[in-house]
């Protein structure tokens, strides 16, 4: 199981840093993450958040393969309705060139309307077109169809499918799927036999919601506004009133009275490491990652977060293999 880091780019108003420098310390953060022990990057996608989402994953992949040696570098995901295949594979494989070989490319089929408005896509047959995408990207990639082709063949290919059909299509594509539901396990097998390619080819990666800390109680009092923010934008995408002071309010009041805050576990390194075998136990399980920042987190949560994740808990999680 490889350990990894999840980056979303968010550089919200109110702890706004200049543009450029947040990506140059990004670069830097990664590079350093990788030194330490880090195994994986990952990279999501949306697009028209006010905070600057990270809307082209492809684009910041090439800059972090550049600046690293060993580390994976994964898209989950990349929103396959609103791009040409051939796009895609292109572009995922000058980032597998520069790697040298490190490229993990994920697939999703979104879920904002808004996106799907400013794309021309059609939302209801997202899961369709994100099916063709996925199968023409494999062939484009497995086949020379694009010019120089990857490194890799064949480039390690995902699909972030939730829900139990989405599973089963994963399943039927022969992809990796990119969830930590155990529920979901079963109808992707399902699909893998369904597909022919058999139950062993069942491999599953995703993102936790850990922060590793050594004084969790102080550290999730200080996070409550970012997580907040983080919470909000997504609840407005989907049409929410909700606002950041809303939730905030909503947020402490929880963790003054139970002691914990829905969305967001804050733990000390033996206690992520339990948590992380807990939620992977029993799943074939190839890559775990954890948000990086939840937006615009205070820099010495981040880098104390990284420092503990990669050497201490991947340490305890390495001990148990």
């Amino acid at each position: 199981m490889k350990l990894g880091m999840f980056l979303d780019m968010r550089n919200p108003a109110p702890w706004r840093r200049p543009w450029a420098d947040h990506y140059r310390q990004t670069l830097d953060r990664v590079a350093w993450a990788e030194k330490l022990g880090a195994d994986s990057v990952w990279m999501t996608e949306h697009h028209f958040f006010d905070d600057g989402y990270l809307p082209q994953p492809l684009t910041l992949a090439a800059s972090i393969a550049a600046r690293t040696e060993r580390i994976r570098i994964g898209t989950a995901i990349l929103l396959a309705p609103h791009r040409h295949p051939i796009h895609i594979a292109e572009e995922a494989a000058l980032v597998d060139l520069i790697s040298n070989g490190r490229l993990e490319l994920g697939l999703g089929a979104g879920w904002s309307t808004d996106e799907f408005e400013a794309f021309g896509s059609d939302y209801g047959k997202r899961y369709t077109a994100t099916d063709s995408v996925f199968d023409t990207v494999r062939s484009l990639l497995s086949d020379g169809g694009v010019t120089p082709g990857p490194v890799q063949t064949p480039v390690p290919m995902w699909l972030g499918y939730q829900g139990p059909k989405g599973a089963m299509r994963a399943g039927r594509l022969g992809a990796g799927l990119l969830t930590l539901d155990p529920n979901l396990m079963a109808p992707y097998r399902a699909g893998l036999e369904e597909g022919g390619h058999g139950t062993d080819a069942a491999r599953t990666g995703g993102v936790l919601d850990i922060i590793v800390a050594d004084d969790p109680e102080s550290t999730v009092r200080r996070l409550i506004p970012h997580l907040a923010h983080q919470q909000a934008t997504y609840r407005r995408q989907r049409g929410s009133e909700c606002s950041a002071e809303d939730l905030e309010v909503e947020l402490t009041a929880a963790f003054d009275t139970g002691g914990s805050v829905p969305g967001l576990t804050v733990a000390t390194p033996s206690a992520a490491a339990a948590e992380i075998r807990r939620r992977t136990a029993d799943m074939p399980v190839e890559h775990v990652y954890l948000w990086a920042s939840l937006g615009g987190m205070p820099d010495d949560i981040v880098d104390r977060h990284l420092e503990l994740l990669f050497t201490v808990v991947r340490s305890e999680l390495a001990g148990d293999a």
